[in-house]
């Protein structure tokens, strides 16, 4: 039974577009030094206070406004110039964790300067990433939309197939401060890309040429809340009509608990205190994860369309509860790194497919409202389950809390595939 349909021509074509080359590189920067945050932080709070409930209240401070204001987010992206946002959001991102870079070299950073960052983190997220996710159709030909999407997978996982290795080479050396400063210099060469966007009057053009209709601006407070009510019932609308939209965001604001969890909140601690190893094998972990989403990226960007994306989308969650399952068991370390390999590439395809489905099935007007409801329903659980998992790995160990997220994993995949729906999805 085929998955897909004969390639047309490369992954790499959209990058002959330049707005969306601009942006692509700017974002490439921008995550590099995400991966090099990540591994910093996560072995920096295990040191620090040795407490994996700390760690989880890092994760779930994000989250918090995150949730709290992405609805807003996608109603703001949908309504103001989606690259002005984004070029904030670059600048207030890089000037936060600046101060987090200073802090850790004059020796004065305390985890109540992390749990600030982090709340900034979120509520910048909730205008970033509907802002992002929305401006790429409106900004890339239609025939250069799939490879746009894997490129968009890649930018995150090229730089963190060397991020994760070089992030823990430099935490191994006593280079915390400069990893952290070298994350606050990729978000304002981020800004320095998209800058040439804001001067560029086509694309709030083209923005208006692809939205069937063009939200007016309304002139007070009242009226913009007003406005702003209608515009979200019309993306709760447009979701509800559509079983693969809304299944599946219900379905993974409980995956993302029981999967996300324990590879965010309890990996470095199985890491050093089951599998005796140090956090160059978390940046290990991280590199192999980013070599698969590449490969998989890659491979599936040759094709203009895939085939049964409803069955591929939902085999991916159920290879990952397998894989949670091996860490676990505690598996011999050669085999997780392999792991961590099938999980990137896993990652990968549900992400191309999901990002595809949305742009089709959704309006272009709407797409930012529709990503912004996305996020809410698939994160809503999480600082739940990184508040849980903390507390958990403390109490009863990282192995046990991967086999009860490897489980809960597995049985929500199969709850998914008994819809039709999913199961009929082409």
């Amino acid at each position: 039974m085929a998955c897909y349909t004969r390639p047309d021509m490369n992954v790499f074509r959209s990058l002959k577009h330049r707005p969306f080359a601009l942006l692509w590189a700017g974002q490439t920067a921008s995550r590099f030094g995400d991966s090099l945050h990540r591994i910093a932080l996560a072995w920096w709070v295990l040191e620090k206070t040795g407490s994996a409930a700390a760690m989880g209240t890092v994760l779930v401070l994000t989250q918090i406004p995150l949730l709290l204001f992405l609805l807003i987010g996608g109603v703001v992206v949908d309504r103001f110039p989606r690259i002005r946002i984004m070029f904030i959001s670059d600048i207030l991102s890089g000037l936060v964790v600046t101060f987090i870079a200073v802090f850790s070299w004059l020796d004065v950073l305390e985890i109540w300067h992390i749990y600030v960052a982090s709340l900034v983190f979120g509520l910048v997220e909730a205008f970033f990433f509907p802002a992002y996710q929305a401006i790429i159709p409106q900004i890339t030909p239609p025939d250069m939309l799939t490879s746009a999407n894997s490129l968009n997978g890649l930018s995150g996982r090229m730089t963190g197939i060397i991020g994760p290795a070089i992030g823990a080479a430099l935490v191994a050396t006593g280079g915390t401060s400069l990893t952290f400063a070298l994350d606050a210099l990729s978000f304002f060469i981020s800004a320095l890309f998209v800058f040439p966007l804001l001067r560029d009057k086509t694309i709030e053009t083209q923005r208006v040429e692809k939205d069937s209709e063009t939200p007016g601006r309304p002139q007070s407070m009242k009226e913009t809340i007003k406005q702003g009510i209608v515009d979200l019932r019309q993306g709760f609308n447009v979701i509800i009509a559509i079983p693969w939209i809304w299944v599946t965001i219900l379905i993974y604001g409980f995956v993302n608990m029981s999967e996300a969890s324990p590879r965010a909140v309890a990996m470095p601690f199985l890491i050093k205190n089951d599998l005796g190893a140090d956090v160059a094998l978390l940046g290990i972990f991280g590199t192999v994860f980013s070599i698969g989403f590449v490969v998989g990226a890659i491979l599936l960007g040759q094709f203009k369309r895939l085939r049964k994306r409803g069955l591929l989308a939902y085999l991916t969650p159920l290879i990952q509860g397998v894989l949670l399952l091996f860490f676990g068991f505690k598996f011999p370390i050669p085999i997780l790194i392999a792991s961590m390999f099938v999980y990137g590439f896993t990652f990968s395809v549900f992400g191309l497919i999901w990002n595809n489905t949305l742009q089709e099935m959704v309006p272009h007007e709407m797409l930012g409202r529709v990503y912004s409801i996305d996020a809410l329903g698939s994160f809503v659980l999480m600082p739940i389950g990184f508040a849980l998992t903390g507390w958990a790995t403390d109490l009863i160990g990282a192995p046990t809390v991967f086999l009860i997220g490897g489980f809960s994993t597995i049985a929500l995949a199969l709850i998914g595939l008994s819809h039709p729906a999913i199961r009929k999805l082409d």
